[in-house]
């Protein structure tokens, strides 16, 4: 199922302020991924899903390595990838394989939360930007984000768009999910998430 999706910008309080002007809700502060040079703010989608807005940490060294997500590229927020959750990263790594995808493989991964407690959880690499490929993530005996109290936010719908949509839809086959892909000349998701207020808007 979808546990997450993934709005990343080059300014991680830009990011959220686009997020709160866009639906009128604020995704709170989530915490910092030490040695990635990354932090990030969450809300919660409904159904065990959120929404993590991610960007460089100000108050983190530069990484050794490129960011996750492709956000050193970025010169804009834009929502660059899903996560799917499952309860036995390997064995499903080893159906997608099975299958003819190759997730790539789990490393662990630890973030720190403001109030100085560390989440683990093992997840597959981050989708490679323009892929529309998800990753996968198992939080094991980690308490999910969205036990933590966070604002609501209801998602309505994700859809996405790319130039080969069979290559897309090749690759949620062999994890066995659903994707709507249109064709288009530029890949990309589009989140429609339903406000306080009522309206449906669209974050992409």
């Amino acid at each position: 199922m979808l546990d997450h999706l993934v709005y990343a910008g080059p300014d991680l309080a830009d990011a959220v302020a686009r997020v709160a002007a866009l639906t009128g809700v604020t995704p709170v502060p989530g915490g910092r991924h030490l040695g990635v040079g990354t932090a990030n703010h969450l809300a919660d989608l409904g159904a065990g899903m959120y929404l993590e807005v991610i960007g460089p940490d100000p108050e983190q060294p530069e990484p050794e390595v490129p960011r996750p997500f492709g956000i050193d590229e970025l010169t804009e927020p834009a929502l660059v990838a899903w996560a799917v959750r499952t309860t036995d990263l390997d064995a499903t790594i080893a159906n997608a394989r099975a299958h003819g995808f190759d997730p790539g493989d789990p490393m662990a991964m630890s973030r720190e939360t403001a109030d100085g407690e560390t989440l683990r959880w093992r997840l597959t690499p981050p989708s490679v930007p323009g892929t529309l490929h998800p990753f996968l993530i198992d939080w094991g005996s980690t308490p999910h984000p969205t036990t933590r109290g966070l604002p609501s936010l209801p998602l309505l719908m994700v859809t996405g768009t790319h130039p080969d949509p069979d290559s897309v839809l090749a690759v949620t086959d062999a994890l066995g999910l659903e994707l709507l892909v249109r064709r288009a000349d530029k890949a990309g998701l589009t989140a429609a998430l339903r406000t306080p207020e009522g309206r449906q808007v669209a974050l992409s």
